[in-house]
C-alpha cells in the first residue's frame, strides 16, 4: 500500500526545506500531482514565483535514477525540468513550474497533430541519445516479467480465469511472437511511458517528465505509446497517419527503423505487448495498491486489441482468447 502522502512527519520537513530553499518562511505547499509510485510532486505558493517541490521518501523511491537520467536528455537537447535546489538524501528536489495542465488535458481532436508534431521532435531528440554503458535492458527478463502481470493480475485476479493447458500454451505462443518482435527490432533510448499524461505544453517543448525508467529498447515502442496512450484514445486511421509522420522523420534524423510496412507491424505488436502489460498493471494497482481509478480505463485496452489484432493473422490465438473468455469473463464481472 502506497504511504499517505500526508504523513504529518514527511509533511513538515517537506514545508521546513522548501521553505529554506526558497528563503521565504510564509510558503506554502499544495499538492501538484501524485505518482502511480510512492514519488508526489508539491506546487509552492508564497511572495516569489511559484516552484514545484518533488518528494521521493528515502527508502521507498531513490530519487538518484531520476536525476541521472534528467542529466542526460538535457544533454541530449530534450525539455526536461530544471532543477533549482536538491537534498538527494532527504530525497526532495526544487524544480521549475512547468504550469498545471499535462499535455493530456489541453490536447484534443483539433489540436492533436499540432501536438503531435512538437512531441515527435522531442521523442526523436530522446532517441538520438546513446544509451549510456550499464543502462537497463528491454529485453527477454523484462517482456518475460510484463508476461507476467498480464496473467497474474488481469487473468487470474481480476477476471478469476485460470488458464487451462490449451488457453496457455496459445497465451504463451503470442507472448512469445511479441518478445520475439521486441527484441528482434532496433535499440534506441527508449522512454517506456511516453505519453501526453507526460508531456508538458511548454513554449520550448513539450517538456518531458516521468523519465526515470529509460531503457535500451525497441525503436517502434515509444511512437505507438505516445499514439495509443493508456489514457487517451484516438481513431485507427489518425494512429498510423501519425506514425507515418514519426517514421518519415525518424529516417530524416538517421535512427534505425525499418521500412514502413515493417515499422507499422513492429509498433502495432509492441502496442499490444504493452496493452496486455497495462491491464496487469492497472489491475495490481487496484488489488495490491489501493489505486482504484486506473480500472475504469481497461475496456481502452480491450479496443485497442479489437483495433488491431484482426490486421495480423499470427495473434490469432489472442483474437481467440479476446473473444471466448476475456469478454465473456468481463461482462460476468460488470453484471454482477
Amino acid at each position: 500500500m502506497t504511504p499517505d502522502v500526508q504523513d504529518a512527519p514527511r509533511a513538515t520537513a517537506r514545508l521546513d526545506w522548501t521553505r529554506r530553499v526558497l528563503g521565504d518562511p510564509s510558503a506554502r505547499l499544495v499538492r501538484a500531482s501524485v505518482d502511480a509510485g510512492f514519488r508526489s510532486y508539491w506546487r509552492s505558493a508564497g511572495g516569489g514565483p511559484s516552484r514545484i517541490v518533488m518528494d521521493s521518501p528515502p527508502g521507498l523511491e531513490d530519487v538518484r535514477p531520476w536525476l541521472r537520467i534528467r542529466d542526460l536528455l538535457e544533454g541530449g537537447g530534450v525539455r526536461v525540468p530544471a532543477v533549482l535546489a536538491r537534498d538527494v538524501d532527504a530525497g526532495f528536489l526544487l524544480l521549475e513550474d512547468l504550469g498545471g495542465p499535462t499535455l493530456a488535458q489541453v490536447i484534443d481532436a483539433d489540436s492533436a497533430d499540432a501536438h503531435f508534431e512538437a512531441a515527435i521532435g522531442q521523442l526523436l531528440k530522446l532517441q538520438r541519445i546513446a544509451p549510456p554503458e550499464g543502462m537497463g535492458e528491454f529485453g527477454e527478463a523484462l517482456l518475460q516479467r510484463d508476461a507476467g502481470l498480464f496473467e497474474e493480475w488481469f487473468l487470474r485476479r481480476h477476471l478469476g480465469i485460470e488458464p487451462d493447458c490449451g488457453m496457455s500454451d496459445r497465451l504463451e505462443l503470442v507472448q512469445r511472437r511479441l518478445m520475439d518482435n521486441a527484441l528482434s527490432q532496433k535499440k534506441v533510448l527508449t522512454h517506456r511511458d511516453f505519453m501526453p499524461r507526460n508531456l508538458m505544453p511548454v513554449a520550448d517543448g513539450p517538456a518531458v517528465l516521468d523519465f526515470q525508467d529509460c531503457v535500451r529498447g525497441p525503436v517502434a515502442y515509444d511512437a505507438v505509446s505516445l499514439f495509443k496512450d493508456a489514457f487517451l484514445s484516438w481513431p485507427l486511421a489518425r494512429v498510423d497517419g501519425w506514425l507515418a509522420q514519426y517514421h518519415r522523420r525518424a529516417l530524416d534524423a538517421g535512427l534505425p527503423v525499418p521500412p514502413f510496412a515493417t515499422f507499422l507491424r513492429d509498433a502495432d505488436w509492441l502496442g499490444v505487448q504493452r496493452h496486455l502489460k497495462i491491464l496487469g498493471i492497472f489491475c495490481r494497482l487496484h488489488y495490491r495498491d489501493g489505486k482504484s481509478r486506473y480500472i475504469a480505463d481497461l475496456p481502452r485496452f480491450i479496443a485497442y486489441l479489437d483495433e488491431v489484432l484482426p490486421r495480423h493473422r499470427e495473434l490469432e490465438p489472442l483474437a481467440g482468447l479476446l473473444e471466448n473468455a476475456i469478454k465473456p469473463a468481463l461482462r460476468a464481472k460488470e453484471s454482477a
